[in-house]
């Protein structure tokens, strides 16, 4: 693997399993040390002990400042500062509009926004002393959900639209000091999450999840390719790269048919 994230200080929130744990292995193989948060203490340690010496796995949740705080305070202290926050913690409630309670709209926007806005907060004095000497970059999950609407997913298309307006306001605002802002738009990806959803989507569509999945993008996105672009846009090669949202969907958003 190019060593193209080598000395990087990076840290991953939702990095115990999936695409979080894909990134962060992405980031170490290409020079990174990382730190792993989960509100899965012992999958966030195991995945770090995954990766070898120089990691470190933490216990976060996303919905607690304190957490927030002090998990940052930790990946600062043990990794000596941090250039690159990957904010991909999220969850999904699959759903029809008059069925979606309150408490599961006010849980998802909890942890999918306001989670990317807590731990934004708490890196970005770390962040903009690594800008300040050099670049410094955060990236943001959000989903083609954020792009264009998705039945039964109306809270979560509503959490990702929000992602990609904050990401680009943070590029605009943090640019002077040495922060860049982006973030990955994935489709349906290779992931528990998409598996949970399959029956829901199948029953309100009527049709086959493969078959849809097969003529809208091809096939499933891989964890690895959605590490890929994060990796691409936490290296010097995206120095000139901020305030985008990047679609890994095989063309399901640019198809009418």
């Amino acid at each position: 693997m190019e060593q193209d994230l080598e000395g990087r200080r990076a840290h991953v929130t939702g990095a115990g399993r999936g695409i979080g744990l894909a990134i962060a292995q992405r980031l170490a193989a290409g020079g990174a040390r990382v730190a792993l948060s989960d509100v899965d203490e012992d999958a966030a340690k195991a995945a770090a002990a995954s990766l070898g010496d120089g990691h470190v796995g933490l216990r976060c949740n996303v919905r607690s400042t304190d957490e927030v705080r002090a998990a940052m305070a930790a990946t600062t202290e043990a990794l000596g500062g941090l250039d690159l926050l990957v904010n991909n913690a999220g969850i999904e409630v699959g759903a029809p509009v008059p069925e979606t309670t309150e408490e599961e709209f006010m849980r998802l926007l909890d942890i999918n926004v306001t989670g990317v806005y807590r731990c934004t907060q708490a890196a970005l004095p770390a962040l903009a002393e690594a800008g300040a000497s050099g670049d410094a970059a955060i990236v943001n999950m959000a989903s083609v959900a954020g792009v264009v609407g998705c039945p039964l997913l109306s809270v979560y298309c509503a959490s990702k639209a929000a992602v990609i307006r904050y990401t680009e306001v943070c590029a605009i605002e943090l640019r002077q000091a040495g922060i860049r802002a982006n973030a990955v738009c994935p489709a349906f990806i290779d992931t528990l999450m998409v598996d949970r959803l399959a029956p829901k989507v199948a029953e309100v569509t009527g049709l086959d999840f493969a078959e849809i999945v097969a003529v809208k993008q091809g096939r499933k996105g891989t964890v690895e390719e959605v590490a890929e672009v994060t990796a691409f846009l936490g290296s010097d090669e995206s120095s000139w790269t901020t305030g985008a949202h990047f679609v890994l969907d095989g063309g399901l958003t640019g198809s009418l048919l």
